[in-house]
């Protein structure tokens, strides 16, 4: 079995220096059911379909699999609940920990995400000087929700 442990944070954008260029994500969801969701992404020229259970502090079952790029592509097209999550990610290593910084595109512009995926949830963590607010357990930064309420449509904006 598949399991994510992983912390998610705002990031002070005055404090984050990008470097380099983000890597391309594009994502759908066929599912976005309360007890699972199932994500079909694409990055760069690969294809996955992702099953994901309900969260449970930062932890949740998690399965992902190769699908080929054409498949993905068509069901992001065609079957998937819109609008899609677009994102640039770019990856940052700080104290030994790579970090997922997600600059989001689209409907949901303005949104700039950190992920640290742990061993345990009581891993010990250095936050790095650009993270901000923890949102781990907020579920309006979810990605499956935000296909739902869009970050550019929030009123109340952190």
């Amino acid at each position: 079995m598949g399991k994510e442990i992983e912390r998610k944070f705002l990031v002070l954008r005055n404090e984050w220096d990008r470097n380099g260029e983000g890597l391309l994500y594009r994502q759908g969801y066929l599912s976005v059911d309360k007890q699972r969701v199932v994500r079909v992404r694409v990055v760069g020229n690969q294809g996955f379909i992702t099953i994901k259970g309900i969260a449970r502090g930062a932890s949740r079952d998690e399965f992902e699999y190769e699908i080929p790029c054409p498949d993905a592509n068509q069901m992001l097209d065609e079957l998937c609940i819109k609008p899609l999550i677009e994102k640039l990610r770019y990856r940052v290593e700080h104290a030994g920990m790579i970090w997922e910084i997600d600059e989001f595109k689209g409907d949901n512009e303005g949104l700039l995400l950190a992920e640290v995926e742990l061993e345990d949830e009581n891993q010990a963590v250095e936050l790095p000087r650009w993270i901000g607010q923890e949102v781990t357990g907020d579920p309006r930064y979810f990605n499956s929700n935000l296909v739902a309420n869009p970050y550019t449509k929030w009123k109340d904006k952190v």
